[in-house]
């Protein structure tokens, strides 16, 4: 698997108990040859949780990818206009992420990212982490993949005993997600037994 020379943008929202697992994706894309540039949601720049101050989240993923986070509208508005992005991957992607998606609202850096990535017809990866995944968000989950150029990272349920509308994307397998979506193919089985 090649990512060489390709610009990637790497979206994150506020499912903080993922950002573990999203930084070890982004560091195994930068591996991999790509170029990673970090978007951060309102939420996922400014929150401080039990997985990590917002200073601490913020400074993990710039020391990941040697770059500045994107972490306003007007910051993002530029990546569609200016084709930045080859791909852009959201991970992890939040059931309020993913409705806003599904629906087109456009009111935070992480939305003004895809959506203007989208406009170019250029693919999106979505890596999703949501404890309403098969409740409420199950009908915008269902939307956007079949929306073109939507493309979802495998997942499964995470704690079905305890948690059972929740389900998480399996990090791990961002790269080849990634890399079958810049050639316009979805990784199967995307419904993952297990967890």
């Amino acid at each position: 698997m090649s990512l060489e020379g390709k610009r990637v943008g790497f979206v994150l929202t506020g499912s903080f108990c993922t950002f573990e697992k999203a930084f070890k994706a982004a560091e195994r894309l930068r591996e991999l040859g790509a170029e990673v540039f970090p978007v951060m949601s309102f939420n996922a720049a400014a929150v401080n949780s039990r997985f990590g101050s917002a200073a601490e989240n913020i400074a993990a993923i710039e020391r990941i990818t040697g770059r500045s986070v994107i972490a306003t509208i007007e910051g993002a508005e530029p990546i569609g206009p200016k084709k930045l992005f080859d791909i852009i991957v959201v991970a992890p992607c939040t059931a309020n992420t993913a409705a806003k998606l599904a629906l087109g609202i456009t009111d935070t850096p992480a939305t003004m990212a895809v959506k203007s990535h989208i406009r170019n017809q250029r693919p999106v990866v979505i890596a999703i982490s949501t404890n309403d995944a098969l409740a409420a968000c199950a009908k915008n989950i269902g939307a956007l993949q079949n929306y073109k150029n939507y493309y979802f990272v495998p997942y499964r349920q995470d704690n079905f005993a305890a948690k059972p509308n929740s389900i998480v994307a399996d990090f791990e397998r961002i790269p080849e997600t990634t890399e079958l979506a810049l050639q316009g193919r979805q990784l199967q089985p995307m419904l993952l037994q297990g967890g």
